[in-house]
């Protein structure tokens, strides 16, 4: 997805989220569309030039999984951030909620 395309975060929210979605880390606590949306354009704000590289394979069972990712520098390859996250799917199959863990932050 281009993140310059008018209204391509809120459709790709939208396409793979519940209306009711909760997101939750460390970092941030997003209800709805809206909310998830503002806090990914606030990641992207804050990383620009990163991005999101999935780490292994999913793992899961009944409606949750599990899977790890690491923030890239798409400049250099740097990988300073790294976390997973634990998703509840809905009955149609978007994403009803997202739990975030970081494993691994910068030094501040």
């Amino acid at each position: 997805m281009e993140r310059t395309e008018e209204g391509a975060l809120g459709k790709a929210v939208a396409a793979a989220f519940c209306a009711d979605v909760t997101y939750t880390d460390p970092l941030a606590d997003a209800a709805g569309h809206d909310g998830l949306a503002a806090a990914i354009a606030g990641a992207h704000a804050q990383f620009p030039g990163d991005e999101f590289r999935q780490l292994g394979a999913v793992d899961g069972h009944h409606d949750l999984a599990r899977f790890g990712w690491e923030l890239v520098s798409v400049a250099d390859g740097a990988a300073p951030v790294a976390g997973c996250d634990v998703v509840r799917l809905g009955e149609d199959g978007r994403i009803r909620s997202v739990l975030g863990f970081l494993d691994r932050v910068p030094a501040v």
